[in-house]
C-alpha cells in the first residue's frame, strides 16, 4: 500500500487568522489548537470524517515560526470553485482577503492569489470536484 496525503503544513506568522481565512475559503472547521506549539489545524468538517466512502481531503495545520516569507512558494494550493464560476470564486476570495499575483503566469487558465501571510495558490477555471 502507498502513503495517503493526509496532512499539509504551512509555516506562517498568525495560525489563527491564516486558519481562518483557508476555514472560510474552503468551508473547513478547526480541528485543533495547540497553544504550546502555536499549531491550528483545519479540515473538513467532522461530520465528514468515519466511515465516509472515497478519499478524505487532507487537514492543514498552520505552524506559527518566526521569519517572514521570503520567495515564491514550491508547493501550493490548487482550488476550484464547487459552486460558482471561476470570476465569482476569485471576487469571494478577494473580498476575505486574498490578493491578486503575478507569478509570470502570462494568460492561462488559472488566476494566482495569494493569502493574508503571501501563499500563493491558484483558482482554477474548468475542473469542478
Amino acid at each position: 500500500m502507498a502513503s495517503k496525503l493526509t496532512e499539509l503544513g504551512v509555516d506562517c506568522a498568525d495560525p489563527t487568522a491564516l486558519a481562518r481565512f483557508w476555514c472560510s475559503v474552503l468551508e473547513y472547521e478547526v480541528h485543533d489548537v495547540d497553544e504550546a506549539d502555536g499549531t491550528v489545524t483545519i479540515g473538513p468538517p467532522q461530520a465528514l470524517g468515519g466511515d465516509r466512502p472515497g478519499p478524505v481531503p487532507p487537514v492543514l495545520t498552520f505552524a506559527r515560526v518566526p521569519e517572514a516569507k521570503t520567495v515564491k512558494n514550491r508547493l501550493h494550493l490548487d482550488v476550484s470553485p464547487a459552486d460558482r464560476e471561476q470570476d465569482e470564486e476569485v471576487h469571494r476570495l478577494l473580498d476575505l482577503g486574498a490578493r491578486y499575483a503575478d507569478v509570470g503566469q502570462g494568460t492561462e487558465s488559472w488566476v494566482v492569489l495569494v493569502d493574508p501571510e503571501g501563499n500563493e495558490f491558484c483558482v482554477l477555471a474548468a475542473r469542478r470536484p
